[in-house]
């Protein structure tokens, strides 16, 4: 699945959501900036089967140039194209990890 293949209203709750999600990541990790950024497609660097944004918090100069940012999330979903095996689950972080992760974001919509 693809961005371009949304209908208006999936991209309409895409984006809200994304909002609602940027806005409490940033207060939580106390940045000052988001970088919002969606690779549509294999050729875009898109390495999972389905839609997703990054929705990134920023900080004053947490990188040296702005935009190597994106050189940073091409790094790493090259990482992820060559451990994932989309026949088998992720083992990058262990589920306690991903448990205690979501359990404290969700603090943050309650």
């Amino acid at each position: 699945m693809r961005f371009v293949d949304l209908s208006t209203d999936e991209v309409s709750d895409l984006w809200l959501t994304a909002q609602k999600v940027g806005q409490a990541l940033e207060k939580y990790h106390k940045a000052a900036s988001l970088t919002l950024a969606i690779q549509d497609g294999p050729q875009a660097g898109q390495t999972v089967p389905h839609v997703h944004i990054h929705i990134l918090p920023r900080k004053v100069a947490d990188f040296e140039q702005n935009d190597e940012i994106y050189d940073a999330l091409d790094v790493k979903e090259a990482e992820l194209k060559k451990k994932l095996d989309l026949d088998k689950d992720r083992t990058d972080r262990s589920l306690d990890e991903m448990n205690q992760e979501a359990e404290e974001y969700r603090k943050l919509f309650l």
